[in-house]
């Protein structure tokens, strides 16, 4: 594969965000919540890579415990009305990822963004179980302990990591109130070749930042992100504060997860294709289609667009527009007991 091809890789740089290897713990319970986010800022940086409050972008954050577990997932949501758009991000991210995104859609929508376990303020007994089926569980039952049996109507969206979870669920048809499926900037072919890079990746990762603004400048001038704003209010949900070393490191330890890689990938995009519910695809570039989802595609299977200028993370670098295509996708399905109506939008988005 050609090496300048890696960036726009599912789960490669923008998601290969590291731990520093001698700084793992046996407990399930993270720091609390001030380390995180509380320390002071650093008078120097430029304001502009200043951290944005969550709570500019989603109505409400609550922790979901799940019943005869130890796990607590931490969820965002914003909206009152309207079907649901449950947010999955991927890895390395966290549900902070949709956060301007939320903002755009929760007049017509409700949006839900739970942080996925190793990740943002969830925690679980083991956080280093990412295998699809577990992260699939983990999903219904923060459905389950929300909605109970009476869910409203939902649209699953998941970003790479993320669409494969909402791709196997989907497949599953374990969701019964599930109308819609959105997958983002992830495919099989791309993603299983890729496989072999990753540990090379996630080596070349910084291992600590000194300060929140520090690793805001890096995923801004490293490419990972495009959108300034969206860095300053998803960034901090990615790091955790380590108090030995007086610095910021990763939260997310993919290089241990390495086991349960090729188990999110594989057979994708037949279960993205069987899927019973109307499909959207949103991808950064179309180098990313294999060969069952070009057939699938010319065959009116699914809805696909490529989303121009713009990085693997589209969700963060183009909010505004992938809010609109969010919501157009909703429209011209006629989701949710009335559906969403956007006069501005004539005719579907292309």
């Amino acid at each position: 594969m050609d090496a300048a091809k890696l960036s726009a890789l599912p789960e490669d740089s923008e998601e290969a965000l590291t731990l520093n290897p001698d700084d793992s713990s046996s407990s399930p319970k993270l720091p609390p919540i001030s380390a995180f986010d509380d320390r002071p800022a650093t008078r120097s940086m430029p304001q502009k890579y200043s951290p944005l409050e969550w709570s500019d972008y989603f109505d409400k954050e609550e922790d979901v415990d799940i019943p005869d577990s130890q796990s607590v997932f931490h969820v965002y949501t914003a909206g009152t009305h309207g079907p649901i758009v449950f947010c999955i991000h991927g890895g390395g991210y966290s549900g902070l990822s949709f956060a301007i995104a939320a903002r755009q859609m929760k007049e017509k929508a409700q949006v839900v963004a739970m942080d996925m376990r190793g990740h943002g303020r969830s925690c679980t007994d083991n956080d280093k179980d990412m295998s699809i089926e577990t992260l699939c569980n983990d999903v219904l039952a923060v459905l389950k302990a929300l909605y109970g049996d009476s869910a409203p109507a939902i649209i699953l969206v998941g970003h790479s990591m993320g669409g494969s979870v909402a791709v196997h669920l989907a497949a599953k048809k374990v969701i019964k109130s599930l109308e819609g499926l959105i997958v983002v900037d992830v495919v099989e072919g791309t993603a299983m070749a890729s496989l072999i890079h990753m540990q090379k990746i996630l080596a070349s990762r910084p291992q600590y930042f000194h300060s929140i603004e520090k690793a805001i400048e890096w995923s801004v001038k490293g490419g990972s992100l495009r959108n300034v704003e969206s860095a300053r209010v998803s960034v901090r949900s990615t790091l955790k504060y380590d108090e030995s070393k007086k610095c910021y490191t990763f939260r997310a330890c993919l290089e241990e997860t390495e086991g349960y890689w090729k188990g999110w990938y594989e057979g994708l995009s037949e279960k993205f294709l069987s899927s019973p519910v109307p499909k959207l695809l949103l991808l950064a570039g179309t180098d990313r289609l294999d060969r069952s989802l070009t057939i699938g595609q010319m065959q009116g299977k699914f809805q696909m667009v490529v989303v121009r200028h713009t990085g693997h993370a589209i969700q963060e670098d183009v909010s505004d527009e992938f809010a609109g295509l969010v919501l157009n996708f909703i429209s011209r399905n006629r989701i949710g007991p009335h559906g969403v109506q956007i006069p501005l939008l004539r005719r579907p988005l292309q």
